[in-house]
């Protein structure tokens, strides 16, 4: 794509370079990546237009604030040639404009790093890159360097991204960077939110994860993301958990990560129910761009943010957190919203924070829940069910950190498994074809169409999940006894969420 990039601009006479990103990800692994940063000498708009027709592209304007032009093309035009085996992903190809010298748009950067060129009509040639700031000697020792003092003034946006490089890279702030990231920190307000969010999700879908965010909150950036956790930090928490509601909130993060990663040959992760079929479910995308597994985590953010506001004792002198999943789900909807967070990924979030103790919840005693039960729990949580599952094993493991019992996280884990086991299993699964339907009940049973037929169907529905019944006019017996009976009580698991 490069190669037929520089063919395109040196055929309309156009100075171009790659630049950026693409130079740095060149230097360090050795190809720059199916996003392509380029700067041209002219109008970026025209030139990203002619780009799009040539390539069957789509031109997305990224706005003023970004002053770049993208272009996404298929991943057919033009084909690959090497083995990444990413022939059919897209190419993301961002046209930056620069009038005056390549030198000159370089020095106007953000970070070291990120002010090399080379010109297209050169590369892959090591010996025609253009460094005149110094990004390859901070490429060798792995450092973030900001390219001046006014650098966060002059775009905000940068101070999430250097946060973002580092743990992408693996690489370290420079002394003199970190002192300005904290000097202007509260320029972040002055942000877009969907930029904003774009970052902090980027930052949350890395490995390690949870350092990241500790970095975030370091240089007061976090608290300007998601100010409701601050009030976390220093609320005791009962015997049961090691740390204080932030500490757990960050370790319940991490645990969430390492959970989606599979057993890892690991005493605690080998616990876990884990099979293609999971690793397929995280690894599927959800919304804004990220996978199930990214949103999991910012799940595990907000699931206690409400536990400052909802800690009591009670009259036993017991610390309690009663309704704390449903203001959490609440408090999740309000900054999501604010973040401009899809609608899909609100209502992910909302509802795995609301309904986060449900699994625990489900059992009786000692006993596991029942069939009945766990075709109610995927019944309602619809869509996040499994992922909900494994959010209550990562707030166990947040819960323990390193006072970890193993039969009992044994015990816990196995029993999410059953329960994951049975949800997903026929006949349970809420998407098995009903035994009988509305239609069934009014001619059967003389009825007229109302609520009374909806609850029918599903006290049967519970009863096949409970292996009670099997056929349909086993499942039409039942109907016309329950029309005899009042309803039953909400089981256990229906009760209202616990303090913990």
């Amino acid at each position: 794509m490069i190669k037929e990039l520089a063919a395109f601009c040196a055929s309309r006479g156009t100075d171009a370079y790659l630049v950026g990103g693409s130079v740095r990800d060149w230097l360090l692994f050795a190809r720059p990546g199916r996003d392509i940063d380029i700067a041209v000498s002219g109008d970026p708009g025209t030139i990203a237009q002619e780009i799009a027709e040539k390539f069957g592209g789509t031109v997305v304007p990224l706005g003023p604030a970004h002053g770049v032009v993208r272009v996404v093309t298929p991943g057919n035009a033009p084909r690959a040639t090497d083995d990444s085996g990413q022939d059919d992903a897209p190419w993301n190809i961002d046209v930056d404009g620069f009038s005056g010298t390549i030198e000159d748009d370089l020095k106007r950067r953000d970070f070291s790093i990120n002010a090399m060129a080379i010109p297209l009509a050169e590369w892959p040639s090591p010996d025609s890159i253009i460094d005149p700031l110094g990004g390859r000697a901070d490429l060798a020792g792995k450092t973030i360097r900001a390219l001046g003092p006014s650098v966060f003034q002059d775009d905000p946006g940068r101070l999430m991204r250097a946060i973002r490089l580092a743990g992408q890279l693996k690489f370290r702030v420079e002394p003199g960077t970190s002192k300005l990231i904290a000097a202007n920190a509260r320029l972040l307000a002055t942000v877009s939110p969907e930029r904003v969010r774009e970052e902090f999700l980027n930052i949350l879908a890395l490995d390690g994860a949870k350092g990241q965010l500790e970095v975030l909150d370091h240089f007061g950036l976090f608290e300007q993301v998601i100010p409701e956790l601050q009030s976390a930090k220093g609320v005791d928490q009962p015997n049961m958990h090691y740390w204080d509601v932030w500490g757990h909130t960050m370790h319940t993060v991490e645990a969430a990560e390492l959970l989606t990663k599979g057993h890892q040959n690991s005493p605690i992760y080998s616990c876990v129910p884990w099979t293609q079929d999971s690793e397929a479910h995280f690894n599927r995308q959800a919304t804004d761009g990220h996978t199930r597994g990214t949103v999991l985590k910012l799940a595990a953010l907000f699931h206690d943010i409400a536990k400052p506001q909802t800690k009591s004792l009670d009259a036993a002198g017991r610390t309690r957190f009663f309704g704390h999943s449903e203001q959490g789900a609440e408090i999740a909807v309000k900054r999501l919203a604010q973040l401009r967070v899809s609608a899909k990924g609100i209502e992910m979030v909302a509802k795995m924070v609301e309904q986060h103790l449900r699994p625990t919840n489900m059992k009786d005693g000692d006993e596991w829940p029942t069939n009945r039960a766990i075709h109610r729990y995927f019944r309602d949580v619809g869509d996040v069910a499994i992922d909900t599952l494994y959010l209550c094993l990562a707030d166990y493991l947040g819960a323990k950190g390193p006072e970890l019992v193993h039969e009992d996280w044994l015990n816990h884990a196995r029993m999410v498994g059953h329960i994951l086991h049975v949800g997903t299993s026929e006949p349970v699964s809420p998407t098995t074809t009903r035994l009988i339907t509305g239609h069934d009940l009014m001619t059967h049973l003389n009825l007229q169409p109302g609520p009374e037929i909806g609850a029918l169907l599903e006290r049967v529905e519970e009863a096949r999940a409970g292996g009670e019944i099997e056929t349909k006019e086993q499942a039409l017996e039942m109907a016309a006894n329950a029309l005899k009976y009042p309803a039953e009580q909400p089981a256990a698991e229906n009760r209202p969420n616990g303090p913990d």
